[in-house]
């Protein structure tokens, strides 16, 4: 369990270079939040182990590979970052299955960081179906990186995008996006897409009403961040397409854990899991702090 008294920015490792893809992408995060790092390795292997799970599990062995694999992980951050020395890095080896360490991990943290796929040595397949249980359990916010993210620094920054629905989970979410581009110094794109659902109402009510629920829900952030550029895109769409097509062009995508009845029914918990497998870009699901 967590030892920092600060919170940590933490890393989900199994070895495989979708992990450390993820992992290059947090150590420029902590660096940029100041903040230390935790690297998780999870072994996976039952609690209770009988004569036959033993002979599958060589807990021993596991956690050996996993010690392994942390050391070349946090080789790998320190190599990765400007001021490898003033940042701060705990290493853990745990045995029960990722999901369950990595949410025992989150509460506390500043954020938990996976990639979208990864097989360790033995062939489990770990941190792309991991992602989905952390967007829906995990006690703070989840980035999932893809494998094809570019963590080069120097990189121009391109814009934050958010999605907005109307939900209490996309306010969390803007937030969250408004704090992500003040840090990166660009601008912040806010998507809200509609369907003509409900057809006793025109199209153009509805765009009305879907230009209404962002105004209203970005009403404040553009005083609180005055250098922050906000492009607006309201559409008739699909809400996962959108999303990923305008993230496509930026450097960040950041949804709500869920949708609580958001406008025109185009709840952002519905499009989460398309976004998380879908995205070219690293996606942050803003769930609460515990």
């Amino acid at each position: 369990m967590p030892t920092h008294s600060e919170p940590a920015v933490v890393v989900g490792i199994d070895g495989s270079s979708a992990s450390f893809g993820a992992l290059a992408w947090a150590a420029l995060e902590a660096e940029l939040r100041r903040a230390p790092m935790r690297l998780v390795y999870a072994v996976g292997a039952p609690v209770d182990s009988g004569p036959a799970v033993s002979a599958v599990f060589d807990r021993a062995a596991m956690r050996a590979e996993g010690e392994a694999i942390l050391r070349t992980a946090e080789k790998t951050v320190r190599a990765t970052v400007e001021r490898p020395d003033d940042l701060d890095i705990e290493t853990t080896v745990a045995d029960p299955p990722p999901a369950l360490v990595l949410v025992d991990h989150s509460e506390g943290a500043l954020m938990i960081v996976v990639g979208t796929t990864g097989c360790d040595a033995t062939g489990r397949t770990l941190l792309g179906s991991v992602s989905d249980f952390l967007a829906h359990h995990a006690h703070c916010p989840v980035a999932v990186v893809p494998q094809t993210t570019d963590v080069d620094p120097g990189r121009p920054p391109g814009p934050v995008v958010v999605g907005v629905d109307g939900s209490a989970d996309c306010v969390r979410a803007i937030d969250t996006a408004f704090d992500e581009a003040a840090r990166r110094r660009t601008n912040l794109v806010a998507v809200t897409v509609w369907s003509e659902l409900f057809r006793y109402v025109s199209r153009d009510e509805i765009a009305e009403r879907a230009q209404a629920v962002q105004s209203e829900c970005l009403a404040g952030h553009s005083e609180q961040y005055p250098d922050i550029e906000v492009v607006r895109v309201v559409d008739e769409d699909l809400p996962a397409r959108r999303l990923l097509e305008e993230a496509d062009r930026g450097r960040l995508l950041v949804v709500g854990a869920r949708g609580n009845g958001g406008f025109a029914g185009t709840t952002l918990g519905s499009v989460v899991r398309a976004v998380l497998h879908g995205a070219a870009t690293p996606v942050i699901v803003a769930r609460p702090r515990a």
